[in-house]
């Protein structure tokens, strides 16, 4: 494999690994607020359960994708997918956050705060359905990014070369290390600069967009030239708005005071 592949493959490995730590953290946090209400022997269990589902379901995504990618209506569904998650986290996030913080205290605000609870297997049910919407974000963020790598030379695996599966694999499996057991580091990192969260799913949003063009670009359709998508100038485009995103997030983000930081951990 020659180097320029090599580096380009590990490029691509590293922005998984940061992206999948902050995608990671914020499945985290939504999983850790999902079995809150548990006893904490049954909140060990359902995490623990969760963490299996995620492994299975993530696992399954990345096989059927990979025998599935080159279909440019599969492509299609995932760029839509990716734009969706990302502008419905950042709506939610801006709008929908703001308005329910100025509703507390109403009374409909405290109806939705007495409903009761799920059980244990309810609980695990909604964990497990919340993997498999992680497992697909997870994934198809990873195969948009892969996908426009150059071939590897390795043996395929499922329908896409042996290179971009393994690339694609080791940021999957590396998203589910980092939400056993580096979660809590991102968690405190999206704590002191927000915007990282906004940041990642515009990152997200942006990895959709990249699989539009790939998916434009799809000899059956041919929207765009072919060879638009494996492009010197749209990779360095496309890597460029990615670090001012990333940059952005970083330094439009206000870190909280050290007292804030203080009353949130006692």
């Amino acid at each position: 494999m020659e180097l320029s592949i090599i580096l380009e493959y590990s490029w691509v490995l590293l922005l998984l690994i940061l992206l999948e730590g902050l995608l990671a953290a914020d499945n985290a946090l939504v999983l850790a607020i999902m079995v809150k209400h548990l006893p904490e022997e049954e909140r060990k269990k359902a995490l623990f359960y969760g963490l299996a589902g995620a492994f299975v379901f993530r696992f399954a995504s990345l096989f059927a994708i990979s025998f599935l990618i080159d279909v440019w209506q599969v492509q299609a569904i995932g760029a839509l997918y990716l734009l969706f998650i990302a502008c419905n986290h950042i709506f939610r996030k801006l709008i929908i956050k703001k308005a329910e913080e100025n509703s507390e205290g109403t009374e409909e605000n405290d109806k939705k705060k007495k409903k009761k609870k799920s059980g244990f297997w309810g609980t695990v049910f909604k964990v497990e359905l919340a993997d498999i919407a992680f497992a697909v974000d997870s994934i198809l963020a990873a195969v948009a990014l892969a996908v426009v790598l150059p071939d590897s030379g390795l043996p395929a695996i499922g329908g896409i070369d042996g290179g971009k599966f393994l690339v694609i694999f080791a940021g999957g499996f590396i998203g589910l290390v980092i939400m056993r057991f580096a979660a809590n580091l991102f968690v405190r990192l999206l704590h002191a600069r927000p915007g990282l969260e906004i940041a990642a799913f515009m990152i997200v949003g942006w990895v959709g967009v990249k699989l539009a063009v790939y998916t434009l670009s799809h000899p059956a359709l041919h929207v765009l030239p072919h060879d638009f998508a494996h492009s010197t100038a749209w990779k360095m485009t496309f890597y460029v708005v990615l670090i001012l995103i990333a940059l952005g997030g970083w330094f439009l983000s206000k870190e909280k005071p050290v007292e804030e930081k203080v009353r949130e951990t006692a």
